[in-house]
């Protein structure tokens, strides 16, 4: 075996009930991901190709993007355990000299996504109204086979060993247009009123969800001018490419 992409990880509870989120996080994402890698390693695999987040980054972006090499503010239990995992990588390379790729995506859409994508297509099928209609954020989104074509890249490109690299589609939309080309990707256009985002988060903050506000309202962007540089890769399908897949998957 010559590389490995290490893709498990603990995610995607909408109602964790553990008594420890850190704790059960650490123990899949953490400790699981340097157990494998460790294993990895006295087999003399080559490189080892870890599905971070941008999470590790921060949760939300105000004048600038995320960059791939700049400050971390790993904002949840899961974007802890992914950091402490990357930390950990690090240190393994160090002293095994097996290469290491890390890899930080934004949310991966495509057919099948779960969470909170899952959740807008199916709100956008049933033509519920959505007060989603004055959001002026900017947020980087990522397809799956754009995901998987980076991915591919990573695999043998010498100049990926031991580097950190953010990755999108090249294209950053509001949740409002999100919404309207998703529901043009369905055939079922967006129903959307236009509420202040701060209503939004009011409402949201009162039924105990305010991180679910934070990601329709706030902005995540992310710069991938280091993977474009480094790698000479650039996304090979677009935003409405990928969202028209996402939607076929979805009606399938």
């Amino acid at each position: 075996m010559d590389v490995i992409v290490h893709t498990a990880a603990r995610v995607h509870l909408t109602r964790d009930t553990a008594t420890n989120a850190l704790m059960e996080h650490r123990y899949v994402n953490t400790a699981g991901t340097l157990n494998l890698a460790r294993q990895a390693a006295a087999a003399h695999v080559r490189r080892f190709i870890f599905l971070s987040s941008i999470g590790v980054n921060g949760a939300e972006t105000f004048t600038r993007p995320f960059v791939a090499d700049g400050t971390v503010v790993p904002h949840s239990p899961y974007a802890v355990s992914k950091h402490e995992a990357e930390l950990g990588l690090r240190a393994l390379t160090a002293e095994t000299g097996m290469e290491v790729v890390i890899i930080r995506p934004p949310l991966v859409y495509g057919p099948g996504a779960p969470g909170n994508f899952s959740t807008l297509i199916r709100w956008l099928r049933r033509g519920v109204p959505l007060p989603l209609g004055a959001i002026h954020n900017q947020r980087s989104f990522v397809g799956l086979d754009n995901l998987l074509h980076l991915i591919e890249i990573c695999l043998c490109h010498p100049a990926a060993e031991n580097q950190t690299f953010l990755v999108s589609d090249g294209e950053d939309l509001s949740t409002t247009q999100l919404l309207q080309r998703m529901g043009q990707a369905l055939g079922k256009p967006a129903r959307l009123i236009p509420v202040p985002p701060m209503l939004i988060k009011l409402g949201a903050a009162l039924v105990g969800k305010p991180d679910v506000a934070q990601r329709l309202c706030d902005s995540l962007q992310v710069d991938i001018s280091k993977t474009r540089q480094l790698l000479g890769w650039s996304p090979p399908v677009s935003v409405d490419e990928g969202l028209k897949k996402a939607a076929q998957g979805y009606l399938a």
